[in-house]
């Protein structure tokens, strides 16, 4: 009876220790997912407070901070049990600063950084038989080709050389994956043309139009879109290596209806690079202008930015160019704000009210994404 009851003890104690690890390991899990979402660097407004989501236990320490003209920086620790160094945030503050709103539809050029797996298929080889050289292998659409053995790979016509080069012998794929680096050992197909194939759809460029939100005249630097660009094939966002900034025109508007978006359609026009792209983000397209022929039939009157507590519901106007290139004011409503968000673009719900632009869209169409907002003569966000 006695050695019954002490079994039955031990198996309670054992389902105890057993539930005590599964809770460990989840607060464990809780701290290091806040932590990967804590970000490297902040951009503040003068005014602005740094928010940063915490759990019990961190703190945030400011370590360092340096003035240079219109510019603050800092560097904030984030601590655990104030001991525990687990990040360090470089914090650029700006004081008045000002931006001109553009509002005008552009065309963008992209590159990738490697070139992007969107696809695989069979391959029908010499004998006619079809076969699948990524087979069993951890390839992935979605991930990027960097290398084909030791050769950087920036172009779908240095993929094929370097795959025909090979003549059937097994190749090392080096691949990114979700910013991690990891290697498929493949072996190409010969096909009956004499080519050697590994049946991946690949592709190394992206074009389209969009609308630029602001251009900052000291740095020469602009922000476009107010969201990434992701890949049709795959969903993801694409990781450029670099981009173009070109003229567009528009061709047509289809126009938004209910629980079917609109679009804005355009075409890329001649080949004078007016802009770099640099930065491909959930927050939008940014890079430089170099050529000012962007900003023709554009006002060029910089403007305040608006701190996030400024921000009210109610008027607002947006900016943008759906006919003749040229940029118009719009009214819309500001119905939500979302103080909190940090973490993608979707920081207010706003509403189109001007009839002359509903007439013409319909509403918020694809291509319009980015279009500055202006509420009591400040710059708000761009559009989404």
């Amino acid at each position: 009876m006695s050695k019954i009851k002490k079994n039955g003890n031990n198996n309670l104690m054992k389902k105890l220790l057993d539930y005590l690890a599964i809770f460990f390991l989840f607060v464990i899990y809780l701290y290091v997912a806040c932590i990967c979402n804590i970000p490297n660097e902040a951009i503040l407004l003068s005014g602005e407070e740094l928010n940063i989501k915490t759990l019990w236990g961190m703190q945030t320490v400011e370590t360092s901070n340096a003035s240079n003209e219109n510019v603050n920086k800092s560097n904030v620790q984030i601590k655990l049990f104030g001991a525990l160094d687990v990040k360090d945030i470089d914090v650029t503050i700006l004081e008045d600063y000002e931006v001109v709103p553009l509002g005008k539809v552009i065309g963008l050029k992209l590159y990738t950084n490697g070139i992007l797996i969107v696809g695989m298929s069979e391959i029908e080889n010499e004998e006619h038989n079809l076969v699948k050289p990524f087979a069993n292998l951890d390839i992935k659409e979605g991930d990027t080709i960097i290398k084909v053995n030791e050769t950087e790979i920036s172009s779908i016509e240095n993929l094929k050389e370097e795959v025909n080069k090979s003549k059937g012998e097994n190749l090392d794929l080096t691949l990114l994956r979700d910013g991690s680096m990891l290697t498929a050992n493949i072996k190409p197909v010969r096909t009956e043309n004499d080519e050697y194939k590994l049946g991946l759809w690949v592709k190394d460029a992206a074009t389209g139009v969009g609308t630029t939100s602001f251009y900052e005249p000291k740095s020469k630097k602009f922000a476009a879109l107010g969201h990434g660009i992701t890949d049709n094939d795959t969903g993801k966002l694409i990781d450029i290596d670099f981009g173009e900034v070109v003229n567009s025109k528009i061709i047509s508007i289809t126009k938004s209806e209910n629980g079917k978006a609109g679009e804005i359609k355009g075409a890329i026009g001649g080949q004078a690079v007016l802009g770099e792209v640099t930065k491909n983000t959930e927050f939008g397209i940014y890079g430089t202008i170099n050529n000012f022929a962007l900003l023709s039939n554009t006002k060029l009157n910089p403007v305040k930015v608006a701190l996030r507590n400024e921000i009210k519901r109610g008027e607002a106007e947006m900016l943008c160019s759906i006919e003749n290139s040229i940029t118009k004011s719009y009214k819309i409503e500001i119905q939500e704000i979302y103080y909190d968000n940090d973490f993608n673009n979707k920081s207010m719900l706003i509403e189109i009210v001007d009839d002359e632009l509903l007439n013409k869209t319909g509403g918020i169409v694809r291509g319009l994404s980015g279009s500055p907002i202006i509420q009591n003569g400040k710059f708000v966000r761009s559009s989404y």
